[in-house]
C-alpha cells in the first residue's frame, strides 16, 4: 500500500455530523487504499472521544488541538499583513512540522486536501500529486456575509473574501486537481479562476441510505397529536441561524394566521443566542443537542431548509430526502442537488410561497413525494460511486 498524507481542518468524525460526513467518508474511502497519515484540528472538546475512531482508520495521526476564540482572536492579525483570516485560524506550528516529518519518513507522494485553509500544510511539497477538495467556494460564501451585515462586520467579510479567493485561486494553480461538492460549485469557481479550468472537477456528496432509512423503528420525540416542522443543522452557523430566524419570522405568522397547527422544532446543537431566542416565539422550539437527528426527521410532518445563504450542497436536504419526508426547501438549499421540485420535494421562494407549501403538505401529506426522495437519493448519492472521482485525480500520472 502507498503512503497518502491527509490534510483535514476538523477531526472527521462522527460521520453523520454537519460538514464532518463529507471528510469521515473520504477518510474512510481513502484508507481502504493507502496507509493514510492524517493531520487535523479538534475544536471542540466533545470530539475527543472520538480520536481513537479516526486513529483505527490511520497509519499514523496528529490532532492539534484549536480553542476558536483564542484562533479568532490570533486570526485578526492577518489584516495588518494583508492575508486570509481563515489561514492564520488554522495556522498551527506543531501540525506544519507533524506533515513535514511523515512525508520525509514515508516518501508520501500523494497529499489530498480537504477545505482551502488546510493547503497552506502541502504547498512546501510541490513535488508530490496533490488534490484538493474545496467542498464549496468559500470566498463566496464570506461574500454572501458581507452583504447581509452591516458595517464594520460587511467590511472584515469582504476582505475575507478577496484574500481568500487570492488563496484559492494560488492552491487551484498550483495542486494537480481542484475539486468542489456540486457541479454548480465548480462552475462558479471556474468563473473566478478561469486560468485552472482544467484542474478543475466534483463529486457529489453521499448519503448513507442504510443509516437515514426510512424503514427503522424510531421513537416518538414529539408529543402526542403534535404536528412538527423540522429544522435540523448546526445552529452555531450562521446560514442556519440566519435560516431560522426567517422562517420564524416571516413563514411561521402567516403558517399560524391561517389557523394551520403546527409547531416549529429547531434541532441541532450549540444553538446561538438568537436561535435560543426564538424560543420565546409562539410555536417554536429550540432542542440544543440531540442524540439522534433521525426520529425528528422520521416524525415531522414536513422537513424545512428555508436557507437564504448556501454554498456547496446541503447535507440536511439529502439526509431528510432518504428519509423519506416530505421536504420543503428554497433556491438556495436545492443549489447542487439533483431533485426535481414537485416529485422529489418542494421548491418555494419566498416567504407566502414557502407558506403555501408547508400548509399543502399539513393539509394533504404526500407519501409519494417521500418515496420519490428516496429513490432519487438511492440513485445519484452513493458514497463509493461519488468518491470514485477522486481516486481517478490521485492516479492520474
Amino acid at each position: 500500500m502507498e503512503d497518502l498524507l491527509l490534510l483535514i481542518h476538523r477531526i472527521p468524525y462522527p460521520p453523520n455530523k454537519g460538514d464532518k460526513i463529507r471528510s469521515y467518508h473520504l477518510l474512510k474511502h481513502l484508507a481502504q487504499r493507502y496507509r493514510v497519515h492524517l493531520a487535523t484540528f479538534v475544536d471542540d472538546a466533545d470530539d475527543w472521544q472520538h480520536v481513537p475512531h479516526v486513529q483505527a482508520l490511520c497509519a499514523s495521526s496528529h490532532f492539534a488541538p484549536l480553542q476558536p476564540l483564542l484562533a479568532r482572536v490570533r486570526s485578526l492579525g492577518a489584516l495588518l499583513a494583508n492575508r486570509s483570516l481563515s489561514l492564520d485560524y488554522y495556522r498551527d506550528a506543531g501540525l506544519r512540522a507533524w506533515s513535514a516529518q511523515a512525508v520525509r519518513q514515508h516518501g508520501i507522494g500523494r497529499i489530498v486536501v480537504f477545505s482551502s485553509a488546510m493547503a497552506q500544510y502541502a504547498e512546501a511539497y510541490p513535488q508530490a500529486r496533490r488534490v484538493v477538495d474545496f467542498c464549496d467556494v468559500d470566498s463566496d460564501k464570506w461574500r454572501q456575509y458581507a452583504d447581509q451585515k452591516r458595517w464594520p462586520m460587511s467590511w472584515l467579510y469582504r476582505h475575507e473574501a478577496r484574500q481568500l479567493l487570492a488563496y484559492e485561486r494560488h492552491v487551484a494553480r498550483s495542486c494537480d486537481a481542484a475539486l468542489f461538492v456540486s457541479a454548480p460549485e465548480a462552475d462558479l469557481f471556474r468563473q473566478l479562476a478561469p486560468e485552472s479550468d482544467a484542474r478543475i472537477g466534483f463529486f457529489n456528496n453521499g448519503v448513507d441510505t442504510d443509516y437515514f432509512s426510512p424503514l427503522r423503528a424510531y421513537p416518538d420525540p414529539y408529543p402526542d397529536g403534535e404536528r412538527a416542522v423540522v429544522f435540523t443543522g448546526a445552529m452555531d452557523y450562521w446560514p442556519n441561524v440566519d435560516a431560522v430566524q426567517w422562517f420564524a419570522a416571516e413563514v411561521l405568522p402567516l403558517l399560524r394566521a391561517r389557523g394551520a397547527e403546527l409547531r416549529f422544532y429547531i434541532v441541532g446543537a450549540r444553538p446561538s443566542a438568537a436561535v435560543l431566542a426564538l424560543a420565546q416565539l409562539p410555536g417554536v422550539v429550540v432542542t440544543g443537542t440531540v442524540p439522534d437527528v433521525r426520529p425528528y426527521i422520521a416524525h415531522a410532518a414536513v422537513a424545512v431548509a428555508p436557507l437564504r445563504i448556501a454554498r456547496g450542497i446541503q447535507n440536511k436536504v439529502l439526509e431528510a430526502m432518504a428519509m423519506a419526508a416530505a421536504v420543503v426547501v428554497s433556491p438556495q438549499a436545492l443549489e447542487g442537488i439533483a431533485a426535481r421540485a414537485g416529485t422529489d420535494l418542494l421548491l418555494a421562494d419566498g416567504a407566502v410561497a414557502f407558506a403555501d407549501a408547508v400548509a399543502a403538505l399539513l393539509a394533504a401529506p404526500d407519501a409519494a413525494l417521500g418515496r420519490s426522495a428516496r429513490a432519487r437519493v438511492e440513485q445519484l448519492y452513493s458514497w463509493p460511486a461519488n468518491l470514485a472521482h477522486i481516486d481517478a485525480r490521485l492516479e492520474c500520472t
